[in-house]
């Protein structure tokens, strides 16, 4: 399990930790999303949060449905103002806080990044979004970099958290490589909705496909799995961001699972030390023929 000193100097065992999910909508004043995420981490610490997950891109609306230069304007460095401002509630707090930026690295150079704050204000670094998806509505590629710091894992105060972002979130290969890091548990900052004319039985579909695939994550790798998704209507009125943020346990039990049109702030305690019984029970990792898998570095399997 993960060990933390206490002010004794002793080191002691975290077998359990709480974590806040913060589902919310968002508007197109950066300043006042960013007051109103605070807000909503010092609630989840009231409840018990040691760490508090926001969700993608927290301080404004989705921009990516347009291609528009002018939202570049958005994008900050990382570490920067909102990370600053964020440490502060974090050591105030005593939490950790993962948040989701818009990041601007140099001239031309921008990323999907998320910044982990350490309980003590200290920063972690940051995991810069992998896998970037180019759909209607979700024009990422032409805002997004992809990542170039590889999977990453970081050791909070209160667990070893492993980060990926939305798009990220149907890639097995990449919830296994942040597992096999030494991730305790695997949050998912998200932003994904559905078109406002689709009919109802698409948008349970998709939905159902979406919570499926990271409850899997879960299981194949037997430790939780947070995914925390905004919520409301943008894009003037096109888009409804789905919310049903949600925590499964290392069998994908669901133990806590939002509504979608609501905002909401909730607090779920993880049991870290299921870890070992799931994996003893369940040995995928043990039985994993790692000689057996060059071909998944492969695009496609031609004949050739």
């Amino acid at each position: 399990m993960h060990a933390i000193k206490t002010h004794q100097g002793k080191n002691i065992i975290m077998a359990k930790v709480k974590v806040g999910l913060v589902q919310m909508s968002c508007t197109a004043d950066k300043q006042a999303n960013l007051n109103k995420a605070i807000e909503k981490i010092k609630e989840a610490a009231s409840k018990g949060a040691q760490i508090v997950c926001l969700q993608e891109l927290f301080t404004s609306l989705y921009f990516c449905d347009v291609e528009d230069y002018e939202n570049f304007k958005l994008a900050e460095p990382i570490p920067g103002p909102s990370t600053e401002t964020l440490q502060q509630v974090a050591k105030e707090l005593g939490v950790v806080i993962i948040a989701s930026l818009f990041e601007k690295r140099t001239e031309g150079i921008y990323h999907n990044t998320t910044a982990v704050l350490d309980a003590d204000g200290s920063y972690l670094g940051k995991y810069r979004k992998m896998h970037i998806p180019d759909d209607p509505a979700y024009y990422e590629k032409f805002y997004f970099t992809p990542g170039d710091l590889g999977y990453k894992v970081f050791k909070t105060q209160f667990a070893t958290i492993g980060v990926l972002i939305c798009w990220d979130q149907w890639y097995p290969e990449a919830a296994r490589i942040t597992a096999l890091m030494g991730a305790q548990i695997l949050f998912y900052p998200t932003a994904i909705g559905w078109a406002a004319e689709q009919d109802e039985e698409t948008n349970k579909d998709q939905y159902n496909a979406w919570q499926t695939i990271q409850r899997g994550h879960a299981v194949a790798n037997g430790i939780p799995v947070v995914s925390v998704n905004r919520v409301g209507y943008e894009q003037n009125g096109a888009m409804k961001f789905w919310g049903g943020s949600f925590v499964a346990n290392g069998q994908g039990k669901l133990l806590y699972l939002a509504s979608h049109d609501q905002e909401e702030t909730e607090v779920v305690e993880l049991d870290l030390r299921e870890a070992d019984s799931f994996r003893v029970h369940w040995p995928f990792l043990r039985d994993r023929r790692i000689d057996s898998y060059h071909p998944i570095t492969k695009r496609f399997l031609d004949e050739e």
